[in-house]
């Protein structure tokens, strides 16, 4: 699933094109995706022109004048591409083939720019596990959001208030991390990477960084600012392309070349004088990725 540098990357990409531009016609091709689209779709869409695209944790937001808000989710396999008018495509890099099968081509945005280009972008699922929902309200508002946690993209999350959110829980600090409650948007490939930035065993307990102490202080610390650098690191290098992912111009991202751990299952590691190896355990069903060595 694309995790929040994904999805910020697929934001800025959708920025140019859909800020201050119509919505001349909104083309549903099915009923539904993971969930039904929501009543008058595209007539309620149609017409109206986009103020803002934000993003929310791993949710793409679409504010709209006079309109209700648009929240998207890409699922799995769920992409947006870019098309001129002609049909042809915004060129890039490919390093694997991504679906361009129009029978995945679930919803399409036809709109025009202030200055009178037009545009196309394309909702492209082959699992139809994304989905497009409206909030009457603010975006926050809606159930998928509200109980959000923070985010891990800013100052915000500093060593404080993560040891106040880990305060008390007896889970595996990986699966804590994972708890979109307490942290929006952070998936498995950036916890893996962040847990071995900070050098913190996945495995042990959460709430052991909420200890009184100055160790337990600068673990946190440790954390959260590890948490916040591979985020942005992962935004600036355009993201991760495993499986499904792409950019919105069809290249894919190139963070997943400065991988520490994730997907290195018997490497060495790569932490100056450490001498251990990447190991892979399964933590809820998920792989984690971790050098037994440095990480504590």
């Amino acid at each position: 699933m694309p995790e929040l540098p994904e999805v910020e990357t697929i934001r800025r990409g959708l920025q140019p094109v859909l800020e201050g531009a119509s919505i001349i016609r909104v083309e549903a091709r099915r009923p539904d995706l993971r969930f039904p689209f929501p009543e008058r779709f595209s007539e309620r869409l149609t017409g109206r022109t986009i103020t803002a695209l934000g993003r929310r944790a791993k949710y793409l937001i679409m504010y709209v004048e006079g309109g209700p808000v648009l929240i998207c989710h890409l699922g799995m396999s769920g992409s947006f591409r870019i098309e001129t008018p002609d049909g042809s495509e915004i060129p890039g890099v490919f390093h694997h083939e991504r679906s361009k099968s129009v029978t995945h081509d679930h919803v399409v945005f036809d709109v025009m720019s202030a200055g009178g280009a037009r545009s196309r972008v394309i909702f492209n699922d082959p699992r139809r596990f994304g989905f497009m929902l409206f909030s009457e309200g603010t975006s926050d508002t809606h159930p998928m959001l509200a109980g959000l946690g923070v985010e891990p993209t800013g100052n915000a999350l500093d060593g404080a208030l993560l040891a106040s959110l880990l305060k008390g829980r007896r889970s595996p600090l990986k699966a804590a991390l994972l708890d979109q409650r307490l942290i929006a948007g952070l998936g498995n490939i950036y916890v893996s990477e962040a847990l071995w930035r900070a050098g913190l065993s996945p495995l042990r307990e959460a709430g052991t960084m909420a200890k009184a102490g100055k160790k337990a202080k600068e673990q946190s610390e440790h954390l959260a600012e590890a948490i916040r650098s591979v985020i942005a690191d992962a935004i600036a290098a355009g993201g991760s392309s495993l499986r499904d992912y792409v950019h919105t111009d069809g290249s894919l991202g190139y963070f997943q070349h400065s991988f520490a751990v994730y997907d290195r299952e018997g490497e060495p590691c790569s932490k100056p004088g450490c001498g251990g190896h990447i190991e892979r355990i399964v933590q809820s069903g998920r792989s984690t990725f971790f050098c037994r060595t440095c990480q504590v």
